[in-house]
């Protein structure tokens, strides 16, 4: 498959693609999760990488598996990845923000006010909770599998 970026669903990422790119790091074995990160690709084509942590390398992006598999991480800025990280329901915000920024326009704007929105309490608490919720039941929504369990 085909990703928004060019290259290829599943493809090794480059060295350079991971230094210079916003970088989405998610659970690649769950089905539920790889769903979600197409369709946030296809709604921002280019706006940001996608990787599975299991092929990412977490060292060098200060990540653990244990961060990777429970919550989704966001890397803003590869060069500096302690100073730029968001996880879990801030990951999905930064990566609608970042994505908003790149389509431009009315339809960027409002993304851009969605995501700002959600970073503020006590939008952010509710966005929270729902992504814990989400996060706790993924082998059960659509696309899960039993990869999928935390």
């Amino acid at each position: 498959m085909v990703r928004s970026d060019g290259t290829t669903y599943g493809e090794q990422v480059t060295d350079t693609d991971v230094r210079t790119r916003p970088l989405l790091v998610f659970d690649g074995d769950c089905a539920f999760c790889s769903t979600s990160v197409r369709w946030y690709e296809t709604r921002f084509p280019g706006a940001f990488l996608s990787v599975p942590y299991q092929r990412a390398d977490l060292d060098a992006l200060s990540l653990t598996e244990d961060e990777c598999h429970a919550r989704l991480q966001w890397v803003g800025d590869p060069s500096a990845p302690t100073a730029s990280r968001e996880s879990g329901a801030r990951a999905v915000a930064a990566l609608t923000r970042a994505g908003g920024r790149s389509r431009g326009g009315a339809v960027g704007w409002f993304w851009r006010v969605a995501a700002t929105v959600t970073l503020v309490p006590p939008v952010s608490w509710l966005a929270e909770g729902v992504y814990r919720l989400v996060a706790a039941n993924r082998r059960r929504l659509p696309g899960g599998t039993p990869a999928c369990g935390l």
